[in-house]
């Protein structure tokens, strides 16, 4: 049933995409995420979504007329930078070549989504459609998944799908919260519109945040608990979600077990836990990779290659002040599990600084942006749409910490929705405002100018008659 009516949809989808090419770029990241194959069978399954939508949005793209003006800006010059030099990388690899290329490949396909959201994206509902596609991709499959953990009275283990870019829980439990911002932004502006979004869109922030419980995923609940604190930081109702976040708490507590109490424990005693340990013995291989490799690092995952794991193992008390407890290399390679320290052992201490500033550039120009047309007095919109994306990608930067999630689809989405807004939706407000308030200037000045009519002459009194 699902086959017949993904195959029934996908020639009206198809036309409406190549008309008007932004809703194809916003199914673009949702074939990415959601990943449609996962679902189906039969002829069905062996469609490449994305690969189609992503090819419908460039033809759709080169056929539009009235192209927006491109300026990608310091962030986006950073993150073409960025992707030069993983091709630098990959071209003098120390790994697998033919690992390297493959997965230099598939972040080409990345960079391509990046430079397209930068050249479609101008309007509201450009930004909005990308939205509801990310919502619709991780927040659905959230929900799904957290329905499944509350039926088992919590028992239920939330994974991903296998061969999805999501496939790792806790890859998968990141992506949940960063979800959370966009539904919050996506609630303010449509949950007023209808009853059935608001009750909707409620309900999917509440199974994300299941969902995150679900996955056992330490590092989703820090990214979690850091962002419910920004959040509330940043909230102009501090009471209201004060009492909801009680209500949600005294909920969660009837489906976590035990056993999840217990893992969460161990993020206190992080220094005498095997399995983190076990991490930052991958984390000094990589420092040393990059030490040894130190402009253009080892490649793309070469540090999962065992031969380069091993020969960097040769140097590993060479470095005695990173510390690792009694912890050491083991005999197999293993993924670095931190999107800092994989960006550091694939591309070096140069790509280290040029992701950095991608993250602290997007992170900084978005709060930038949200304060600006508040002060301006702009549209309420857009200084929430900023801030959401800004919450994103704390999420991302927080839960990445720990996970091997460096070149994720959706955070270089939102690294041009940020130049989007920084380029286009804010200067467009900011316009409108100062013409708004020149018309007013003027119509004030108008009506000064306009003499007022003279008064109507006092009625002189009767003089009596003389005798």
């Amino acid at each position: 049933m699902r086959d017949l009516f993904l195959l029934g949809i996908l020639p009206i989808l198809l036309y409406a995409m190549f008309k008007r090419p932004f809703i194809a770029l916003g199914m673009w990241p949702w074939t990415a995420l959601f990943f449609p194959n996962g679902w189906v069978y039969g002829i069905a399954g062996s469609i490449r979504y994305n690969l189609l939508i992503a090819g419908i949005t460039i033809v759709g793209y080169l056929v539009m007329k009235n192209k927006p003006k491109v300026t990608f800006g310091l962030l986006g010059a950073l993150v073409l930078a960025f992707f030069f030099w993983t091709t630098i990388s990959t071209m003098v690899t120390i790994g697998r070549p033919e690992v390297a290329w493959v997965f230099w490949n598939r972040f080409s396909k990345v960079i391509a989504l990046f430079v397209f959201v930068v050249l479609i994206a101008e309007k509201k509902l450009h930004l909005d459609v990308l939205l509801w596609g990310v919502a619709l991709s991780v927040g659905f499959y959230g929900t799904l998944e957290a329905l499944k953990f509350v039926a088992s009275g919590g028992g239920h283990m939330i994974t991903g799908m296998s061969g999805h870019v999501l496939g790792d829980r806790n890859e998968l439990a990141v992506a949940f919260v960063m979800t959370l911002p966009i539904c919050v932004y996506l609630l303010g502006e449509y949950g007023k519109r209808a009853r059935i979004l608001q009750v909707g869109l409620i309900g999917v922030m509440c199974m994300l945040v299941f969902a995150v419980v679900g996955t056992q995923s330490r590092g989703g609940f820090i990214a979690l608990l850091t962002l419910g604190g920004y959040l509330f930081m940043k909230s102009d109702r501090k009471i209201l979600l004060s009492v909801l976040i009680v209500i949600l708490v005294a909920v969660l507590t009837n489906f976590v077990s035990s056993e999840y109490t217990e893992r969460m424990d161990t993020i206190e005693t992080a220094t005498s836990d095997a399995s983190f340990m076990g991490r930052v013995v991958v984390w000094k291989l990589s420092f040393i990779l990059a030490m040894q490799n130190p402009f253009f690092g080892g490649g793309f995952k070469a540090i999962e290659n065992y031969a380069v794991a091993s020969e960097m193992a040769r140097e590993f008390f060479s470095y005695s002040w990173f510390y690792t407890g009694d912890a050491l290399p083991v005999g197999f390679a293993r993924a670095a599990h931190s999107i800092y320290f994989q960006v550091l052992g694939d591309q070096g201490f140069g790509g280290l600084a040029l992701y950095l500033g991608c993250l602290y550039f997007s992170w900084s120009k978005a709060g930038k942006a949200a304060k600006t047309i508040r002060r301006a007095g702009g549209a309420r919109w857009l200084s929430t749409m900023a801030t959401s994306i800004q919450l994103s990608i704390f999420a991302f930067a927080v839960g990445g910490a720990a996970l091997s999630f460096a070149y994720f689809d959706l955070i270089f989405t939102l690294f041009g929705l940020v130049i989007v807004l920084e380029t286009r939706l804010v200067p467009a407000e900011l316009k409108r405002l100062a013409a708004a308030r020149s018309a007013a200037a003027a119509q004030a000045t108008s009506t000064a100018l306009v003499p007022s009519p003279a008064p109507a002459p006092r009625p002189v009194p009767a003089t009596r008659q003389g005798a």
